[in-house]
């Protein structure tokens, strides 16, 4: 059973997706990028705002304009694959958008697995590439099981540093079971992704939850704002007594099959974040996984597993989730609305990035009832 999200009609607006689409095109367009570079773009950021994935959607539009305008993102170009062998492949993304270096490894490694039964591609020289959801998705889609990685700009703080050293590092695996269903765990490696924290900043929000983030020297506070100038992000855990060195460790791990395996910048070696006098070289590593090639099954002992973890004896009415049910939540309601959910204070951010380079608003929807979802 999916349980949905309401729609908040005092504090939200509906948007379409074809009016985003349109609007996104224009930006991107309008600093020279690709119209197949732009359409990928635009596709990811639709996706992680469908899912709910606000810091990742068009929260972050404007740094990748940005980026095409200063000319430290590439924006007309292919990937192209250095060296491959069996299963695996080692590409350059050419300083591309990182939606379409990620496109590129994820087919090339599902095409892979295919094949062999596992495909594994890393890419150094890429950009900041969306939700990593976005690849595991395509995976599954293809009947395998899906996994996304990439390293980001240094801006966590290790367990017991007061010097940001690694980057949020998203892990993603994705699997398919019956009738649409699916295991989806998509996270960063830190508490929270670092947008999360800009989302409520923008939102006007005062505080934030402990084990989020810590200051300039690397102290825990709940401060948004603290964080967000020249504070960080702490590893998943928080601090060394509630387990952030396991966090520390999966952001380390995540970095070893990015930036070191892949040859890209690493650790405090990377750009960053917002900067652009010097490329990004980021590390993403893809994989593909065909679950034909062992026990066959896989999808209905999926199901099984996921029913089993839903109906375990709850604490109290909250409803036990698996990964993904959040997600799937929030898709039920936009599709129930037919358009995408935001704050209305999410939007300004847009308005601004429209009078700057001159491109048309996009258009809330009116929606026909103020009922809730």
């Amino acid at each position: 059973m999916i349980i949905k999200k309401t729609f908040n009609d005092s504090e939200e607006v509906l948007v379409s997706k074809k009016e985003l689409r349109n609007f996104v095109l224009r930006c991107l367009e309008k600093v020279g990028c690709d119209h197949s570079h732009a359409q990928q773009l635009a596709d990811i950021l639709i996706c992680s705002d469908y899912r709910g994935h606000y810091s990742h959607g068009v929260n972050r539009l404007g740094i990748y304009v940005h980026d095409l305008a200063t000319g430290s993102t590439a924006p007309q170009g292919e990937p192209f694959i250095i060296k491959q062998k069996g299963g695996t492949a080692w590409v350059d993304g050419n300083n591309l958008l990182g939606a379409v270096v990620g496109n590129f490894c994820t087919r090339l490694a599902v095409q892979k697995a295919k094949e062999h039964g596992i495909g594994m591609v890393v890419a150094k020289n890429s950009n900041h590439f969306g939700i990593a959801g976005w690849y595991a998705q395509y995976a599954m889609e293809m009947g395998c099981i899906g996994m996304a990685f990439t390293n980001t700009s240094p801006c966590v703080f290790p367990t017991r540093s007061s010097e940001k050293a690694l980057g949020s590092n998203p892990i993603c695996f994705a699997a398919p079971a019956q009738s649409g269903d699916n295991f989806f765990l998509d996270m960063a490696s830190t508490t929270v992704a670092f947008g999360k924290i800009e989302v409520v900043d923008k939102r006007g929000g005062k505080t934030i939850p402990p084990c989020w983030g810590a200051d300039a020297n690397g102290r825990e506070t709940t401060n948004p704002k603290v964080v967000l100038n020249g504070g960080g992000l702490q590893p998943l855990g928080g601090s060394e007594p509630t387990g952030g060195y396991k966090g520390t460790g999966l952001c380390m791990m995540v970095e070893v099959l990015c930036g070191i395996l892949g040859g890209a910048a690493f650790g405090k070696n990377v750009r960053m974040w917002q900067t652009t006098d010097t490329t990004a070289d980021l590390g993403q590593c893809f994989m593909a996984i065909d679950p034909e090639c062992f026990a066959p099954g896989f999808a209905e002992r999926l199901q099984s597993f996921l029913d089993q973890t839903r109906s375990s004896d709850a604490i109290d009415d909250d409803p036990i989730l698996v990964a993904g049910d959040p997600e799937r939540a929030h898709m039920a309601m936009c599709d129930d609305l037919d358009g995408l959910v935001y704050k209305k204070s999410q939007l300004k951010h847009l308005a601004d990035l429209a009078n700057r380079y001159d491109v048309e608003m996009l258009k809330t929807k009116v929606h026909l009832s103020a009922q809730q979802a």
